[in-house]
């Protein structure tokens, strides 16, 4: 009797003994797999991260050559079309959000934004917007602007009566001036059935300083405008 109590209790601690054994053991494999699960969840969103900001930067440049090798809709006609102003009827029933957006090239040092965000207009009929420019520096700066449309069809409905791009502007140090856009969107676009579900609209300016042998790219689809 006393040999059979002893067997049982030498087993029950043995038993005792590979259970604890066991659970450090998956204690320590489940806390190495977890931290490996950390680890390459962190390394991914740091790198996606790190993705994110690396397009939004390469974003407007890779637009602009887009738009220089394919002489797509985005960039508009470098001249004025004022020859419908006086015909075409306002298209009351269909509203569009037109959306400002300023930008300024590495080495432009100005401060460069639109007055207002958004605006909201029908084609035909003409609306008048505004930027805002300051040469922050102490020296005089001369800047030439381009501008761009988005989605890309839409530029070629998009005419400016009179606005600051592709004129050269200089700024005294310090100074802060006004530039206004007048343009419109021609009711021609309410036939397009590719602008159907287009409602938004993004008119993005941006400025360079202006220097010897520098070119603005205009596409070769731009249709040539008169006052």
């Amino acid at each position: 009797m006393y040999f059979n109590l002893t067997q049982r209790l030498t087993r029950t601690f043995v038993r005792r003994i590979c259970t604890g054994v066991s659970r450090n053991l998956m204690k320590e494999h489940s806390d190495s797999t977890f931290e490996k699960k950390l680890r390459s969840t962190v390394f991914y969103w740091t790198g996606l991260g790190v993705l994110v900001v690396g397009l939004s930067y390469a974003a407007v440049p890779l637009y602009r050559i887009f738009c220089q090798a394919y002489s797509y809709g985005g960039t508009i006609t470098t001249g004025h079309d004022a020859s419908k102003v006086s015909t075409m009827l306002p298209v009351k029933n269909r509203k569009i959000k037109v959306k400002f957006t300023a930008d300024t090239a590495l080495s432009m040092q100005w401060n460069f934004k639109p007055q207002q965000l958004e605006m909201t207009i029908v084609p035909g009929e003409t609306a008048l917007a505004f930027y805002t420019a300051t040469n922050p520096t102490d020296k005089q700066v001369i800047g030439i602007s381009t501008y761009n449309v988005l989605p890309f069809e839409v530029g070629q409905y998009f005419n400016k009566i009179q606005c600051f791009c592709f004129e050269e502007q200089m700024l005294s140090p310090h100074e802060q001036v006004d530039m206004p856009v007048f343009f419109y969107i021609d009711p021609e676009f309410t036939e397009d059935p590719k602008m159907e579900f287009i409602d938004d609209i993004i008119l993005s300016y941006t400025f360079f300083e202006a220097k010897p042998g520098l070119e603005l790219p205009v596409p070769s689809y731009a249709k040539s405008h008169s006052t």
